[in-house]
């Protein structure tokens, strides 16, 4: 009787077999419940877009916007009217991040966007739906492969006064400036001749047709991939910064030899 005791205590389990049990379990399940998952997702219909609609655009518009520019676009003491800018305006003020406006100042500067491409898409879809305005050019009007000489022309005639002839920009009065277009893309450079923002004028096709201001955008991509063949540009801000050079370091280095050799005389 005492051998057979001793055999049934040895043979007894660890307290902990059955939690082991009950994990390995858990995880073998949890492996087989993943990868049906993974496989049923990968025969899925993958074709679903993503692009949000109108809908989608007026309630981003009414959470992110209404407050300044109105409900129904009608504008506040806070922000003007929208009635009329069009879908091509909204989506350059939003994509460069002009808009939202943090605060009140002489002008709106651009910083990143707040909002995803295709929420931008969906609240200048709205605004296009309520009130109708400048919209999206053809791809032709971007391409780029406009007659360059002549849009460089025509950019000085039109455009350089503000934005200097190699597109750097420039200060304008009371705080306000034109901003440089070293970076710009073709579609803003083309809406911001469309919409007039801040302080620019509108362009429409009785100052410039869709060929010239084709050309003016092929110019300014001609300078963004093209480093200027003048050496050092000392920030394209022109004959100002170039005296002003010459003025401390050639006048000065002029005084420096001066005294030198007044020194060395004496």
């Amino acid at each position: 009787m005492a051998r057979e005791k001793k055999r049934r205590a040895s043979g007894r389990r660890s307290p902990l077999a059955a939690v082991v049990l009950i994990g390995v379990g858990l995880l073998m399940t949890g492996g087989i419940y993943a990868g049906a998952s993974a496989a049923m997702a990968a025969t899925g219909d993958t074709s679903t877009s993503t692009a949000l609609t109108v809908e989608d655009g007026k309630k981003l518009f009414q959470a992110n916007c209404a407050t300044c520019h109105g409900m129904d676009l009608q504008g506040t003491e806070n922000g003007p009217s929208l009635f009329g800018v069009g879908e091509l305006s909204v989506e350059f003020q939003v994509a460069t991040g002009r808009m939202p406006l943090e605060q009140q100042g002489p002008q709106a500067p651009q910083k990143p966007a707040q909002f995803t491409e295709d929420q931008i898409k969906a609240m200048a879809a709205y605004v296009q739906s309520v009130s109708p305005g400048p919209t999206y050019p053809s791809d032709e009007v971007l391409d780029g492969k406009g007659d360059v000489a002549e849009g460089a022309e025509i950019f000085r005639v039109n455009c350089a006064m503000c934005h200097n002839v190699a597109g750097a920009g420039g200060a304008l009065t009371e705080g306000k400036f034109a901003p440089p277009l070293t970076n710009t893309s073709p579609l803003h450079m083309y809406a911001a001749m469309v919409t007039g923002p801040q302080n620019m004028p509108v362009f429409s096709n009785l100052n410039l047709n869709l060929e010239e201001k084709r050309d003016v955008i092929s110019y300014l991509l001609y300078l963004q991939q093209h480093e200027s063949p003048g050496g050092y540009a000392l920030g394209s801000l022109g004959p100002v910064a170039e005296g002003l050079f010459i003025w401390i370091f050639g006048i000065g280095t002029l005084i420096g030899v001066t005294v030198w050799i007044t020194a060395k005389s004496n």
